[in-house]
């Protein structure tokens, strides 16, 4: 069974940092970090492969850092520079091949 430990959200004030982490039970070529704002469909922040190659959303270009540890089997969002519109819900999604799972979820909320 495929388990995915999500942590590190919480409120911060605009400008502030957060450091999300994912401990998944398990290797996976692909993962990376979604996320659902209130009333908005589920988006994509970043992905990074094994060999650390790193994709980012606009949004997310040059405020956020991905990485990964493939040892832990971690993957880590770095977010700085945090705004108030970075509200949502931050899921952790693993991909080898056709296998995919999602994490449950931690809530990220910045206040301005």
């Amino acid at each position: 069974q495929v388990q995915l430990v999500e942590s590190g959200g919480g409120l911060v004030q605009s400008g502030g940092s957060l450091r999300l982490s994912c401990a998944a039970s398990g290797f996976y070529l692909n993962m990376g970090w979604y996320r659902q704002g209130p009333g908005k469909q589920r988006e994509l922040v970043a992905t990074i492969t094994s060999g650390g190659t790193a994709t980012y959303a606009d949004s997310a270009k040059g405020r956020f850092t991905i990485s990964r540890d493939n040892a832990k089997n971690t993957v880590y969002l770095q977010m700085d520079s945090l705004k108030p519109e970075d509200t949502a819900v931050y899921f952790c999604r693993v991909v080898s091949g056709f296998l995919n799972y999602w994490g449950q979820g931690t809530q990220v909320t910045v206040s301005s």
